[in-house]
């Protein structure tokens, strides 16, 4: 997985009139877990571009001052109600030998036939996967082939599973299908009989069934 560099400071002070006074000078506050003791640093607000506004997951490479380095992934960040500014940061210490739950974004590959030759609509269901891995197994994406569905059918997480990672959802969890769209329908139930039988069955329908359809 890709990783992205967070170039920070420590802080000495964590109280409310230090975490505003850093806030004013675009910094965002943040917090490591993991390890032992929370490490409070804080870093600029800039810096979080690449990791936060972006549908990819990235693993991060946090740079202190003195040259300390440590791999973490991001756990949870806010933002300001009004102005959506990055109020706090909180990361996750990765440790080679121990897995970590992480979103990964799904990617389709492949064409399926239902879309191409019967005129479906290819629906995602999940646009990101919960999966547990060794930080060195950490995939970009968790790959999706449709090239074997049909109209009608699913593409579901147990056939997604790999031996690098776990995904942490029900194995009959749907991650993409082929619907039939709402085109076909229509052209398929406008043959001259079943629009005589749809006129019959209008001119005979109460008037709650008539609102209904």
């Amino acid at each position: 997985m890709k990783s992205i560099t967070i170039k920070g400071s420590k802080r000495e002070s964590v109280g409310k009139v230090a975490t505003k006074a850093l806030r004013n000078a675009g910094q965002v506050p943040c917090v490591l877990y993991g390890g032992g003791e929370p490490l409070h640093f804080a870093a600029p607000e800039l810096g979080f571009s690449k990791l936060v506004y972006t549908p990819n997951a990235h693993t991060v490479l946090i740079e202190l001052e003195g040259g300390e380095k440590i791999n973490a992934i991001l756990q949870d960040i806010q933002f300001h109600p009004l102005t959506d500014k990055i109020l706090h940061v909180d990361f996750y210490r990765l440790f080679e030998d121990k897995e970590i739950s992480m979103n990964i974004p799904v990617k389709v590959e492949g064409a399926a036939p239902g879309v191409l030759l019967s005129g479906g609509v290819l629906v995602l269901n999940k646009r990101k996967l919960r999966i547990k891995a060794l930080p060195k197994n950490l995939p970009d994406f968790v790959i999706a082939n449709i090239s074997e569905l049909q109209l009608g059918n699913k593409l579901y997480t147990s056939k997604l599973q790999s031996e690098d990672y776990t995904i942490l959802h029900p194995d009959n969890t749907v991650v993409c299908q082929v619907r039939t769209s709402r085109n076909t329908m229509k052209l398929e139930a406008e043959t001259p009989e079943e629009t005589a039988e749809a006129t019959e069955s209008a001119e005979e329908a109460t008037p709650e069934a008539t609102a209904e359809n």
